[in-house]
């Protein structure tokens, strides 16, 4: 079992989406276990303030290391003894991947995911924590609340049981990114759409070759 710890300002973006479908069920059956932590819990200001301005100007705030440092230090004395790996949700990190999260699920006991806002987070967080910095594409979110979210739905699919079955992982057969279903002919709007003669003709080779080439040409399936 992989443990996941969120650290963020913002709890609630996080755990809605823990509670539904594959991954609720997941946690639910203890094949991974998620702990969300509010930053806020760890400032040591009265106000709970966990930003402020940067050093040189510029516009926004920054995430101050102190509530990070301190949330993190309180993670690594419940998982004494164990094999962490600490990721900060950056743009200009490394690009997340299948490899890594197949290489992290099979190395690591403790994912530690620490989710940016405003402008990011003091760089020295980076420095003391010898943290990996890591970015799911070449855009800017609001936050690193979804990145986390991503790293922690692909590499909990790594894991033995999550999906059911080894064989519902797309990168282990031939995915299609073009699926269809019932019915054989929609008609929508005066036209009518059937389904490739392929796909109903009952020959798995045939089906499989097809499927490989629409895979090449549309790269592995995501969301």
């Amino acid at each position: 079992m992989i443990n996941f710890h969120i650290i963020t300002v913002c709890p609630d973006l996080v755990t809605g989406y823990l509670k539904e479908s594959i991954i609720g069920r997941a946690i639910k059956n203890n094949l991974i276990n998620v702990q969300v932590y509010n930053l806020r819990d760890f400032t040591l200001d009265k106000h709970q303030k966990v930003d402020d301005r940067p050093f040189g100007g510029g516009p926004g705030m920054l995430l101050s290391a102190e509530p990070i440092l301190l949330a993190v230090a309180s993670i690594k004395e419940q998982t004494k003894g164990k094999k962490i790996k600490t990721l900060i949700m950056a743009p200009g990190g490394t690009e997340f991947s299948n490899g890594l999260a197949k290489k992290w699920s099979r190395n690591y006991s403790d994912i530690i995911l620490i989710a940016g806002r405003y402008e990011g987070i003091d760089a020295r967080v980076q420095k003391i924590l010898k943290a990996e910095e890591i970015t799911i594409g070449s855009y800017i979110l609001t936050g690193g609340e979804l990145p986390a979210l991503v790293i922690l739905d692909v590499m909990s699919r790594q894991i033995p049981g999550v999906l059911g079955s080894g064989d519902s992982l797309e990168e282990k057969r031939s995915a299609s990114s073009e699926n269809y279903t019932r019915p054989e002919v929609l008609e929508f709007q005066g036209k009518k759409y059937k389904v490739p003669k392929v796909l109903l003709s009952g020959h798995h080779k045939d089906i499989e070759a097809w499927r490989s080439l629409k895979n090449k040409k549309g790269g592995l399936r995501s969301f």
